[in-house]
């Protein structure tokens, strides 16, 4: 055979990897409204760059007719490319091939790009299209299962790990996504769970679509397992690359720098008008992030869920930074169960990938009731008091409106380390709202007011001039200064800076032992 008939047999045999499952079901793939494998990498990846890997992989199974069933690829593509130019290595399951069910090679394959990955600092994107483990494999799908979430687990904090839910994830599948930093599904055609509607309904009796139990918006809205829901394959495939630009490669990296031409010292006197004279009244906090960060661009995560918190990646003066914040719109911003292990989270994903993080403070404290303390608030809510401790990047907090109670130590205070904390005329720093505390401190006097409305409120105005005030806070150092709303963005650029070299060291140890 000549080496040009051994070049055809090659091509021939890369053309049958790319049949893949067929055009059969090639085409039922697509009458879903759903993309093949190949598809989805050739748009996730900047052109002409993807690599594959083990492009000639066959399974080993001999049991069930599965010799007679050998598929190039073994129903995952696998390799390396460039997304905006930077190194990414990625895993596409295929479900035209053996309904994308993972089996003992399909699981190799991963494993080795995940080895990979970690081994060059680079992050690792999983596209999931998989009907679970390949029965007919038994036991050895469990144990690929197995490797793969080791390896989730030990690149945890090294490499960022995005995992994209393309169509169904059931049973042990969505472990492995569990895992990785940030989840994106798709409206209408993604789904996770651990057990069917059919087996729910069998085991307990009730019943629930498939939709309700695991789809985008279920897990977006409720569950809190997914942080992004994208209308279409090809919206989220732009969202993991918009993502993947805040952070950096590995967490031995600074997160990428990007240029702007909005000025770091932009005042923006709207600012001033944002927080309603009437401390009950509410404000969106997107209007205070998006006037200070870099052109206004903010790109939310969790949207859906606890939104009472906003987390989030922005810009300012060319950096990435991780956004913190209260959100008075809804349930006036107070910290919750869902909120504070949502911000908890993202806390330590800055943290362990060098972003700085800017916090943005109006809270009156931690939502109260007994659904929230039977549901273990106190624990939770420590989860975000501990990662806001630990965290030893730089971290910068803006004190719009009110800081009241353990809520105000928990959000990135100068007590839990804070490198610089502002705040703006506008805040009131105490134990509790003045109502409360002049209902506690001045009830008898009350009682025997002539005109209890008339005194309560010269009680309030007093209370909060000798306790809320902010200058208070400033005396003793707990706020760093009191800043005008408009000047919050050169501010904030001025203390980053400050911050680049910040060198701030923690006692040896394996780990800590945060209130899971």
């Amino acid at each position: 055979m000549s080496i040009q008939d051994k070049i055809d047999d090659l091509r021939l045999r890369r053309a049958q990897a790319r049949a893949a499952g067929g055009a059969e079901r090639i085409a039922k793939q697509k009458e879903g409204g759903r993309l093949t494998a190949r598809e989805r990498l050739e748009l996730l990846f900047d052109a002409g760059t993807f690599r594959e890997l083990d492009v000639f992989a066959v399974h080993r199974c001999r049991d069930f007719g599965m010799d007679e069933k050998l598929i190039y690829g073994d129903g995952v593509i696998t390799g390396f490319g460039r997304i905006r130019g930077r190194l990414v290595y990625a895993f596409a399951q295929d479900f035209t091939c053996y309904g994308g069910s993972l089996g003992e090679v399909f699981a190799e394959k991963i494993c080795k790009v995940m080895d990979l990955a970690l081994k060059n600092g680079a992050p690792m994107v999983g596209l999931n299209d998989s009907g679970g483990a390949r029965i007919q494999e038994g036991v050895v799908a469990l144990g690929g299962y197995g490797e793969i979430f080791f390896r989730n687990t030990v690149a945890s904090g090294v490499i960022p790990q995005i995992s994209m839910i393309l169509g169904p994830c059931a049973g042990g599948a969505v472990y492995s996504p569990a895992i990785t930093d940030f989840i994106v599904m798709i409206r209408r055609s993604s789904y996770m769970f651990i057990t069917g509607p059919e087996v729910i309904e069998t085991v307990t009796g009730e019943k629930v679509t498939k939709n309700e139990l695991g789809g985008a918006m279920s897990h977006n809205t409720r569950s809190g397992v997914a942080h992004f829901a994208a209308e279409t394959e090809e919206a989220g495939l732009e969202l993991v690359k918009e993502l993947l630009a805040y952070i950096p490669s590995s967490n031995r990296e600074n997160p990428p720098f990007v240029s702007t031409d909005d000025p770091a010292d932009r005042m923006d006197p709207e600012l001033m008008k944002v927080v309603p004279d009437d401390p009950n009244k509410p404000y969106d906090m997107h209007a205070v992030i998006g006037r200070v960060v870099d052109d206004g661009v903010f790109l939310e995560v969790h949207p859906h869920f606890a939104r009472n918190i906003l987390v989030g990646f922005a810009r300012l003066g060319g950096r990435s930074v991780g956004i913190v914040a209260n959100q008075p719109t809804h349930l006036a911003g107070c910290l919750d169960i869902d909120a504070s292990w949502k911000g908890g989270r993202f806390v330590r994903f800055c943290d362990a990938f060098n972003i700085p993080l800017v916090t943005f403070v109006d809270v009156p404290g931690f939502l109260p009731g007994i659904q929230q303390e039977y549901g273990g608030i106190i624990r939770n809510g420590a989860k975000l008091l501990y990662a806001f401790c630990e965290a030893t990047v730089p971290k910068i907090t803006v004190i719009t409106r009110k800081a009241y109670g353990g809520a105000y130590d928990v959000m990135c205070s100068k007590h839990i380390r804070a490198d610089i904390n502002y705040a703006w005329p506008s805040t009131e720093i105490a134990v509790m709202g003045a109502q409360g505390a002049c209902n506690i401190l001045y009830r008898r006097e009350l009682k025997e007011a002539a005109d209890p409305a008339a005194r309560r409120a010269e009680l309030v105005r007093q209370y909060n001039e000798r306790f809320a005030s902010p200058y208070l806070a400033a005396a003793r150092g707990y706020v760093d200064d009191v800043i005008e709303p408009q000047e919050t963005r050169p501010r904030l650029i001025e203390a980053l800076e400050a911050s680049a070299s910040k060198c701030d060291a923690r006692p040896p140890r394996k780990h800590g032992n945060i209130p899971l």
